[in-house]
């Protein structure tokens, strides 16, 4: 797909991995909607704006339907259509069984899973009607195999491969590509709560290549999916082989 003059609707496209694959789109030329829960505290519009695109920002609560069907809809309205849907936004789930609140549970299904599938549904009518295009879901390498203490967070990640392969299926005869990446550890906020001690135990024993991730590494790969033209129903661990190997 040749990104120029593209619209790409990003969900948590202010900050961390969605930010910079909300760049990384730009700098191809493509227009961006950015969503997010809060304002704007990162400059992410002038950013983008910065590079020559069109940039909307919307506010929106995505564990909500009504909210996930209005930014496609606000998003059309602003930019004309919808090529590109990268759902990002999510949050963390901690707790297990016994040990999570029940609210966690739900909270990470409506943001995870309901919303990935309350978007699909508003967006892919835009697709079809230009004949085709691309959307991308962040899974997690905690979906890939099993985690302590993060049992709702776990399970909504692994759900979203198992998603985009079933909706690649239903939706290939209209031209839309769908794929998934499941990112590792990844240097960005949502990696401040590990202790120094927790951080080399990362890098010395958990992580083969020795260093974490960053949100480039991510949307390099995000962009590659989008633009190649004969990837479907795909997921791509970009966690430096910790999920791949067995010691």
């Amino acid at each position: 797909m040749d990104l120029k003059g593209k619209v790409a609707l990003i969900t948590g496209g202010t900050h961390g991995i969605g930010a910079s694959i909300a760049e990384h789109l730009a700098e191809s030329g493509a227009h961006v909607c950015l969503v997010g829960r809060n304002e704007d505290q990162y400059g992410m519009k002038k950013t983008i704006e910065d590079l020559g695109v069109k940039c909307e920002l919307l506010q929106a609560d995505l564990s909500k339907e009504e909210d996930c069907k209005r930014v496609v809809e606000d998003t059309v309205a602003a930019l004309g259509e919808i090529d590109i849907l990268v759902h990002s936004a999510g949050s963390a789930a901690p707790g297990g069984l016994l040990t999570g609140a029940r609210d966690v549970w739900y909270h990470a299904f409506d943001i995870h899973i309901h919303a990935a599938f309350h978007l699909a549904a508003a967006a892919a009518p835009s697709m079809k009607k230009n004949n085709g295009g691309a959307m991308i879901f962040i899974s997690s390498a905690a979906g890939i195999r099993g985690v302590k203490n993060a049992l709702a967070y776990a399970t909504v990640k692994g759900a979203l491969p198992q998603f985009t392969r079933a909706l690649a299926f239903e939706l290939s005869d209209s031209n839309i590509r769908v794929n998934c990446v499941s990112p590792g550890v990844i240097r960005t906020r949502f990696q401040n709560f590990l202790t120094p001690e927790q951080v080399k135990n990362n890098i010395d024993n958990r992580i083969p290549l020795h260093r974490e991730g960053t949100p480039a590494d991510v949307a390099d790969a995000v962009s590659m999916l989008i633009k190649n033209e004969f990837i479907t129903g795909e997921n791509i661990a970009i966690d430096g082989g910790m999920t791949m190997r067995i010691v």
